[in-house]
């Protein structure tokens, strides 16, 4: 078995008296897809908020890249390498989309807020946004403003913003939330395309989408991992199908 580049151990978060997380134990291994499923209030993005810095665990350990990360700032745990996108689209709606991404660019450079830091480097900032632009099939649409463009662009210009740090490993919550069946078919392949060789963890509801996309997949019920498996042993799994997937894994 492949060593995980991301782990979690053991991991609780509790609010007060309730606790939403009770005992997550999982792995993603370099490279794969690896999705986390389960009903709305299982806590996936709870463990989302958990590994990128924005909640701190209650008690057990996230290992990311051999390196402890729990109690980290979500800005440390993106410097080592593992970047998130989030449920809303994150961007800046009046900018163009070349502003956006080259915003995120300039950011493993340290250079957003230290405008006169910029001589010198504008010409390799310019050249990775139009590689990433390129990458993620939005560079005819550099000069559009980000906020005009439909709701599968502005999740394609996110997915380049994300990558723009060069990460590691990458979260995606729910990236084809809210998109036409066709939509979701392009975002589906452009994120195959744009991940691969990168270890990614999904949250996402469209079973189709899971199962096409996944290596492998968790599934999370009332804060408790029940199941991690390939596609096939999840869709085979008896207390899967009674917890969640029901009839749906039949189709």
């Amino acid at each position: 078995m492949s060593e995980g580049i991301l782990s979690l151990r053991g991991v609780r978060k509790a609010f007060g008296p309730t606790e939403i997380i009770r005992g997550v134990d999982l792995t993603l291994r370099p490279a794969e897809c690896h999705a986390l499923i389960g009903p709305n209030g299982a806590g996936k993005s709870t463990v989302f908020h958990l590994i990128s810095g924005n909640l701190r665990p209650s008690s057990g350990e996230i290992v990311f890249d051999g390196r402890r990360i729990d109690g980290r700032s979500p800005q440390e745990v993106n410097r080592l390498g593992l970047s998130r996108s989030f449920q809303i689209t994150n961007i800046f709606p009046k900018l163009t989309v070349f502003e956006n991404l080259r915003l995120a660019v300039m950011r493993p450079y340290g250079l957003q807020y230290r405008l006169w830091s910029l001589v010198g480097k504008e010409r390799r900032i310019n050249e990775e946004t139009e590689r990433l632009l390129e990458q993620v099939r939005l560079q005819r649409r550099a000069q559009a403003i980000a906020g005009e463009m439909s709701y599968s662009e502005q999740r394609s210009l996110e997915i380049a913003m994300t990558l723009a740090s060069d990460p590691k490993a990458i979260l995606l919550d729910e990236p084809m939330a809210g998109m036409s069946n066709e939509e979701t078919a392009y975002t589906a392949e452009l994120i195959r395309s744009v991940t691969r060789g990168r270890a990614l963890l999904i949250v996402e509801h469209d079973m189709k989408v899971v199962f096409s996309l996944s290596d492998r997949i968790s599934v999370l019920v009332y804060g408790e991992v029940i199941a991690t498996g390939t596609p096939e042993e999840i869709r085979a799994n008896a207390a899967v199908k009674e917890a969640y997937l029901g009839e749906e894994v039949a189709a």
